[in-house]
């Protein structure tokens, strides 16, 4: 047998426990692939949906991780030499091909994004799937400076981040949460107004904003959208993002009686941001961090060894920003 590694694997859909952290063949490098030692994955809620078996065609075992970041260990590409520091996020990550859930990733070299950073792993790890599915997002919705922004799910790591970025572009920001104990941390992390959805959240956004917000970036998912649409203001924009619910579909959907005339709905889809399609502003974004113009929330950060205690934090929500693990 050659070398090992330690990785966390996924042995069939069912609760946390079946992620098993064991030693398995260190992959190498060829042709197309590089192998990256993994410094840091984030966590997110697709893997906890993989994990439970809501991911059609993802069979197990598998090492999950749609994201990760860490330096070039062997590469036949001269342009990946040992020891560049480089994040890769989705393309088939954890899904079609073993992911970051691992001391070592076998990653296509088309996904390997190479960066210049001082930042330590822990806060590189928590920005790839994140920062770039919230800048996609503020693209997608065509947000600009001087309007308003209402997120809803705003304690989710891609919540925060999109506030971030919001204010960084000029955004005035609302942000919403149902748990009164996550209210302060929003409020200091950035949010112009954070707004308890408590069942009533209509009434409480009229209250700041009359003829509600400009754009609204929704991250809970189908059993929102309807109410998202009419929430925001006539002519206004809603962009599907988050699938925070794990609910996908929206029942007897009706587009021409259910979006209000001259309301605009749009989507983003994080499967757009692998390799040199993210590449650009992921390095931007990384700048930005350095030069402090914003952060991200790291709420914690878990050892492999922890991922299954890691994967139950999440799925609690008792999280308010990334999760991220430490490989």
């Amino acid at each position: 047998m050659g070398e090992t590694m330690r990785a966390a694997v996924w042995t069939g859909p069912g609760g946390p426990e079946t992620i098993e952290v064991r030693a398995v063949p260190r992959p190498a490098a060829r042709d197309g692939w590089t192998l990256v030692r993994v410094r840091a994955a984030g966590l997110n809620r697709s893997e906890l949906m993989t994990r439970q078996g809501h991911s059609p065609g993802v069979d197990p075992p598998r090492v999950l991780g749609i994201e990760c970041v860490g330096t070039v260990a062997e590469s036949l590409d001269p342009l990946l030499p040992a020891g560049t520091t480089v994040a890769a996020v989705m393309g088939g990550m954890g899904r079609a091909f073993d992911g970051g859930y691992a001391q070592y990733a076998l990653l296509p070299d088309r996904l390997l994004i190479r960066l210049r950073t001082t930042l330590d792993w822990p806060t590189l790890g928590a920005l790839p799937e994140t920062f770039l599915t919230a800048h996609g997002s503020l693209t997608a919705l065509g947000a600009g400076s001087g309007e308003t922004l209402l997120v809803r799910g705003g304690s989710s790591a891609l919540g925060l981040a999109a506030v971030s970025l919001a204010r960084e572009r000029g955004l005035s920001t609302l942000t919403t949460t149902r748990n009164p104990e996550k209210v302060a941390r929003l409020a200091a992390n950035g949010a112009d107004h954070v707004v308890l959805d408590d069942g009533d959240l209509a009434a409480a956004v009229r209250r700041i904003l009359p003829a509600g917000p400009h754009l609204i970036l929704d991250l809970i998912g189908a059993p929102t959208m309807l109410d998202s649409l009419h929430l925001v203001r006539r002519g206004g924009t809603v962009c599907m993002t988050g699938l925070l619910s794990g609910e996908w579909v929206v029942p007897e959907f009706e587009p021409v009686g259910s979006i209000p005339s001259g309301t605009k709905l749009t989507a983003f889809g994080s499967g757009d941001l692998a390799g040199r399609a993210g590449a650009d502003a992921l390095r931007r974004i990384v700048s930005d961090v350095e030069a402090g113009r914003y952060r991200p929330v790291v709420d914690r950060v878990f050892e492999l060894d922890e991922v299954a205690a890691a994967h139950r934090y999440t799925e609690e929500n008792r999280a308010t920003g990334k999760v991220v693990l430490r490989c």
